[in-house]
């Protein structure tokens, strides 16, 4: 065998090699996400007035959002640095501070959404819980003009009421644009806001099976 053809033959044993290394990386890489996702559904003071969402590239899981509960922020850290695969945790989650007419705001915002007819399905025992219902089949979270692009909802509750200095932002998930329009209808009619940010994702549809 020439120089030349042992060179050849190493060039393609090493690109064969990298292609079935890849679908392995991926895997591993899917595996964590998905203990990121559980740890973080596991925490026990995460409610309907907090957001996370995450992203994990390469050993890294970044999280971002914003705490309502004060231990939120520090047990999320600890949670995600426990799943394998995550070497580095970049905790970007906002606490909230405390406010009394940002409490009674947020619960009038609760009872607004989860209290209507058409939106009652989206509140517990309503069997919408999509946290727990399946990992999200949409694109990742945010697009141009939106927050934390490119990263992973979780949590329970699919739309989170966050209120900050009065302001509302809604963040979550729900099933079309229908249901996102009316959620911020029903935000916007509470009194004793100062704006009101509607960034609910619509989550697409499943593919519909061919015959």
């Amino acid at each position: 065998m020439t120089k030349y053809a042992r060179l050849a033959l190493a060039v393609v044993s090493l690109t064969v090699a990298a292609a079935a290394a890849r679908p392995l990386a991926q895997a591993q890489a899917q595996s964590t996400i998905d203990e990121v996702r559980h740890n973080l559904l596991q925490l026990p003071y995460y409610g309907v007035f907090d957001f996370i969402a995450f992203r994990y590239e390469k050993g890294t899981a970044t999280l971002v959002g914003y705490a309502y509960h004060p231990a939120l922020k520090q047990d999320a850290e600890r949670a995600v640095k426990r799943a394998s695969g995550v070497d580095v945790v970049q905790d970007k989650i906002e606490e909230l501070p405390p406010s009394p007419m940002d409490d009674e705001l947020r619960w009038n915002v609760y009872y607004a959404i989860y209290n209507d007819p058409f939106l009652s399905r989206y509140a517990p025992g309503g069997g919408m819980l999509w946290g727990h219902r399946h990992a999200y089949r949409g694109s990742f979270f945010g697009g141009d003009g939106e927050p934390f692009p490119g990263m992973e909802p979780a949590g329970d509750y699919p739309m989170h009421i966050i209120v900050k200095n009065l302001h509302i932002t809604l963040l979550g998930v729900v099933d079309n644009e229908s249901d996102k329009t009316l959620a911020g209808m029903k935000a916007r009619q509470v009194s004793g806001s100062l704006g009101m940010d509607n960034h609910l994702t619509v989550e697409k549809e499943a593919p519909k099976a061919t015959r």
